[in-house]
């Protein structure tokens, strides 16, 4: 599965074995094995010790990443270590804001970097950070960005459009995948799924999770549905080139081309 096809994509602790087992069965689209703020500071060496043996039985057809303590914590250097002969699909770097970190990520990893923009820095510098060689997608990181914005945990996400929107553009500007940050309320399935939705009218292509009662919503939501996949084979059966009436709207190459893109993205989950 291509990065950009990903519409579920669940962090766990690395030291937690029972959730890292279930994860195997769960029909998310990307795990993201935690090293940083799901594990505690006493079982941040427990996290690493469990990598190995977890990327050896594998995830099935699940995209598998890593996500280390940040470029400036004390941890950092022991999860490069930990990385050594591992060969998970990415590995995720949280509270990014240059584009040197990245490039000096996949130059001693070797492998595709999925940035976590977190900070009113890395939202400005998310282009140059969306342009290295090595970089494969961005993950909005919503919670700290709230906190150095000074927007209440509890409002709504209006004062963050503008942060999303703009690491949206940086991706899609290089042609780099991008996930919407986590929803912390487990208990408002609600509220998630209405922020999913927001998500998608914004462009993301899919959602950062934090439980396994969100993949499914997600899911849904960031898909297609029987009838979206219909009407996406009947615009391109129906299409003979140039600008065309068809039921009751306009529609031209690029119609096509988006319907395209529904059913490959389709096809590939």
């Amino acid at each position: 599965m291509l990065l950009h096809h990903a519409r579920s994509l669940l962090f766990l602790p690395a030291s937690n074995a029972r959730a890292v087992e279930k994860a195997r069965a769960l029909p998310c689209d990307m795990v993201i094995l935690d090293l940083e703020d799901a594990v505690a500071e006493d079982r941040k060496d427990e996290a690493r010790a469990a990598l190995a043996p977890a990327l050896a039985e594998g995830f099935g057809s699940r995209l598998v990443a890593i996500r280390l303590n940040a470029s400036d914590s004390p941890h950092h250097g022991p999860d490069l270590a930990a990385l050594h002969g591992l060969k998970p699909d990415f590995v995720v770097l949280p509270k990014v804001e240059a584009a040197g970190q990245v490039a000096d990520l996949h130059h001693v990893s070797g492998l595709p970097v999925i940035a976590m923009i977190e900070s009113p820095r890395g939202v400005v510098e998310a282009q140059a950070i969306a342009a290295v060689p090595g970089m494969a997608g961005l993950f909005m990181g919503n919670n700290d960005l709230r906190h150095d914005l000074r927007i209440p945990l509890d409002a709504d996400r209006s004062g963050l459009a503008l942060a999303m929107q703009g690491v949206i553009l940086a991706a899609r500007l290089h042609g780099k995948a991008v996930f919407d940050g986590v929803y912390n309320r487990l208990d408002d399935a609600e509220g998630f799924a209405a922020e999913c939705s927001e998500a998608r009218t914004l462009g993301f292509d899919g959602k950062t999770l934090i439980h396994p009662s969100q993949i499914a919503p997600a899911n849904a939501i960031f898909g297609a549905s029987e009838e979206d996949l219909a009407e996406a084979r009947a615009l391109i059966a129906a299409f003979s080139g140039g600008a065309e009436r068809y039921q009751g709207r306009m529609i031209e190459d690029m119609h096509v081309a988006q319907a395209r893109s529904l059913l490959e993205r389709a096809g590939a989950l």
